[in-house]
């Protein structure tokens, strides 16, 4: 499998509207970050996990060929906003989105325009599916298991797949979620900052800590902000194993 990450940034995206810092104004591409979402390919499958508002740019240099299957992980903007931008791959068929049943509720109510009983000409088609924690499902080649963790008081999905964790947004983990992570190779985990507490989201101490208690061969962090500091500068200090993610990076599983 590769799995390519389209966007590594929060919910605002990397330059920062207004903000003149260091990082905002570095020419090092590894500093662009668009909302988080990454593809995951095989020979023959291909699974979008998570679609926010910069899907349409982040798609852009790939192939024109079918998404099998859309994985969210919650309904918040810029991790959902992009949903509309698959149309074009309607021309294939109906796209499979995959999400918890409060997503799927929500997602009613935020594009009404996609599942009336009367669709105008070129809404996007869209099958969505209510999914929980603990009940796999196959698309294609790839075996996927959902897990939940809690992103503040909300919960919301993870997704293990195969050797991959894929982490998005987490604060804390119930302990007994851990057994659903053993033997994971390649983490995937959202870091948002070096310093400055979030109410729902890990800082970088947080995401190292979890890293090691997971174990995992390699980890890659996600869904920083500006204040993750120069990419260069930061992937100094990581300890060994532990990599900051960047828009384009493609790894193989």
């Amino acid at each position: 499998m590769r799995l390519t990450f389209l966007g590594t940034g929060t919910s605002g995206g990397v330059p920062s509207i207004g903000c003149h810092c260091e990082v905002c104004r570095s020419t090092d591409p590894r500093d662009k970050r668009l909302r988080c979402s990454a593809l995951l390919e095989t020979d023959t499958t291909r699974v979008l996990l998570d679609c926010g508002p910069d899907f349409r740019q982040q798609i852009m240099p790939f192939d024109f060929k079918p998404i099998d299957a859309v994985l969210l992980t919650h309904i918040h903007y810029d991790h959902v906003s992009g949903i509309d931008d698959i149309r074009p791959f309607c021309t294939f068929g109906a796209v499979n989105v995959y999400a918890n049943e409060a997503t799927v509720r929500l997602l009613h109510v935020t594009m009404p325009y996609c599942f009336s009983d009367h669709l105008y000409p070129g809404v996007p088609l869209l099958d969505l599916h209510a999914i929980a924690p603990h009940e796999p499902l196959r698309v294609g080649d790839i075996d996927i298991m959902p897990i939940q963790v809690m992103h503040g008081k909300l919960p919301i999905l993870a997704f293990r797949i195969g050797p991959l964790a894929y982490i998005t947004d987490m604060k804390t983990i119930d302990d007994g979620e851990m057994s659903y992570l053993k033997g994971v190779d390649t983490l995937v985990v959202n870091a948002l900052r070096i310093k400055k507490e979030h109410h729902s989201h890990q800082l970088l101490a947080d995401a190292i800590a979890f890293a090691k208690r997971v174990g995992a061969r390699r980890t890659y962090l996600i869904h920083c902000t500006h204040q993750m500091g120069l990419h260069a500068e930061t992937s100094r200090i990581l300890p060994k194993g532990v990599f900051l993610a960047y828009d384009g990076l493609t790894i193989t599983i």
